[in-house]
């Protein structure tokens, strides 16, 4: 099962964030894959504001994990795009279990470690339409096929 949702500006994606935050809860894993200026961050910065998180959303590159503990609910944002799937030691997969949201951004590179149940939205950028993006959702597992029948 998936769900296309196209977004014609910055302000679609960040709206879809929002109601996907809506939905938020506990152990929310979020998997965010596409070229670079896409949109992955921006989904996490709309997201991150929804959750009522006041400090500025960057993207973790060369941090790996962005810790966001003061909003409704923790927020963990990963970068793995510079591990080349080496994961070995970081203790990623415990972030799966720490009652907040996980968003994961390049998520395909550590695919293995994932947990099964997640939903996966793939941002592929619409060739001639410079910010347009059409959004495919994947959900892996009963909970998160309801947030996407619920949301969209």
């Amino acid at each position: 099962m998936e769900f296309k949702v196209t977004s014609n500006d910055v302000m679609d994606t960040i709206e879809l964030a929002q109601n996907l935050e809506s939905e938020k809860f506990p152990n929310m894993i979020i998997c965010l894959d596409g070229e670079m200026g896409s949109g992955k961050t921006v989904f996490t910065k709309g997201f991150a504001e929804a959750l009522a998180i006041k400090e500025n959303v960057t993207s973790p590159t060369f941090n790996i994990i962005k810790e966001y503990p003061d909003g409704e609910m923790p927020l963990y944002h990963m970068d793995v795009y510079r591990l080349d799937g080496h994961v070995d030691g970081l203790g990623i997969e415990e972030y799966f279990h720490k009652d907040g949201v996980v968003i994961i951004e390049w998520a395909d590179t550590i695919e293995d470690v994932l947990p099964e149940e997640r939903l996966d939205i793939k941002f592929k950028l619409v060739n001639g339409k410079e910010n347009t993006r059409v959004l495919i959702l994947k959900p892996h597992g009963k909970k998160y096929e309801d947030l996407c029948e619920a949301v969209l």
